[in-house]
């Protein structure tokens, strides 16, 4: 008895180990990268490679806020996220609602073809798009880089998935008690999807934090610029200053770590049950 304890006991420690090794592995870029601001051109591409810095420096951030409007750009990336999350949360959490609970003539052609855009491409929507958004006068404007990301079909995939597996048990009590359909898909339809949500927030906060090819096209201002063009073009201006580069990178880090760490706990709870499941 106290040999098979001894010996699950050394399986949950190697356990840990190994998933200890795992997470320092893939958390050791980050945690160099933000010391790395803190050191001079020449320390950051020393060989060894050294880990804390030697002095500390902050001429890196000083160099970065004089050489380029990054706190513009910081607020541009800000606004462009927020806004493209919350049309995104909004269209898929409607969209996928109605997919699931509802009964409606080629409700599934209908789904089928919102899910084919995702096999197209973006490459092949670039030149109609800017068209589009050439005619409405969206050209380097914070619309023009926000609307053709206002519905997404993956969004509207997982949403309807996950209130698939949810019982229609409380949307068929509101209606009897004669709740209006917006009211019940506000009350009831959204506190029941929201670990699916915070998924969705996570995603596309991350994509649309770190989107580069149609800012690039459709931005043509310095003040319009979004984080990843400044880094950009920090990164393809002539000889390549990486103190600079990883203290931009480092400051644009911290918002994609802000909003994880926020929903990790309804994106874990979203795991746990479809293990369950």
């Amino acid at each position: 008895m106290t040999r098979e304890k001894g010996f699950r006991i050394s399986k949950e420690v190697l356990l840990y180990f190994f998933l200890s090794l795992g997470a320092i592995s893939v958390a050791w870029p980050t945690i160099w990268m933000f010391l790395s601001v803190f050191k001079t051109t020449e320390e950051i591409m020393a060989v060894p490679p050294t880990f804390l810095p030697q002095t500390l420096n902050v001429q890196n951030f000083q160099d970065l806020f004089s050489r380029c409007p990054y706190f513009r750009s910081y607020l541009n990336s800000i606004i462009v996220s927020v806004l493209r999350v919350s049309f995104i949360v909004f269209t898929a959490s409607i969209c996928g609602y109605i997919f699931a609970k509802f009964k409606f003539p080629a409700k599934n052609a209908l789904f089928i073809l919102t899910l084919s855009t995702l096999m197209v491409p973006i490459q092949m929507e670039i030149i109609p798009l800017y068209l589009i958004i050439e005619r409405l006068g969206w050209v380097n404007t914070y619309q023009g880089i926000i609307a053709p990301s206002v519905v997404y079909a993956f969004g509207i995939f997982l949403v309807r998935q996950y209130m698939q597996g949810l019982p229609s048990d409380y949307i068929d009590a509101a209606r009897i008690d004669g709740l209006s359909e917006f009211g019940i898909y506000l009350k009831i339809a959204i506190p029941l999807m929201k670990p699916a949500l915070s998924i969705l927030i996570i995603i596309t906060f991350l994509g649309a934090w770190g989107d580069l090819l149609w800012p690039l096209i459709v931005i043509n201002s310095t003040e319009m610029r979004t984080i990843p063009l400044v880094l950009s073009a920090l990164s393809a201006a002539g000889r390549t200053n990486y103190g600079l580069l990883l203290s931009g990178a480092a400051l644009a880090t911290i918002p994609t770590l802000v909003v994880f760490f926020l929903f990790q706990t309804q994106f874990v709870k979203t795991a746990a049950l479809s293990g369950i499941k």
